[in-house]
């Protein structure tokens, strides 16, 4: 029961929680930015939002954020930059394509965002790509 109410933090656990974090966003994000891949490669007329030029480049942008980033986030190989264009499509997502949705076709996107966020200022933790190769490269620490 004291472990219970300890607050004192132990390095293993944050980095056992970044890790959960990390896949499971990762993991979820990957189930909407497959479909967006499928659609972008397939050849048919592109229906997609045009914030940025045409609606292919913009829903190239969403891939590259959705599938790309999200696979190195999953790795945790460049976690803090793979979370950048995460949160921007998260942001335009909430902001721009769901401006005048209720509150319940808001939340989703904001619940990704707080996740990124978390990932920016955290980083991807001691399980990740990105320590193991840091451990090897001291110079870059």
């Amino acid at each position: 029961m004291k472990r219970l109410f300890n607050v004192q933090h132990q390095d293993k656990n944050i980095d056992i929680a970044i890790l959960i974090l990390r896949v499971s966003i990762a993991s979820l994000m990957l189930v909407h930015g497959i479909p967006k891949l499928l659609s972008l490669v397939s050849g048919d007329a592109v229906q997609f939002p045009a914030l940025i030029g045409s609606p292919e480049i913009s829903l190239a942008l969403a891939v590259f954020a959705e599938v790309f980033c999200s696979i190195l986030i999953l790795f945790g190989l460049s976690t803090r930059l793979a979370t950048i264009p995460l949160i921007i499509t998260m942001l335009v997502a909430v902001f721009l394509i769901h401006a005048a949705d209720p509150f319940a076709n808001k939340e989703i996107g904001l619940h990704y965002l707080i996740g990124y966020v978390i990932l920016l200022v955290t980083g991807s933790g001691k399980i990740s790509l990105d320590h193991l190769l840091l451990k090897r490269t001291p110079y870059l620490a």
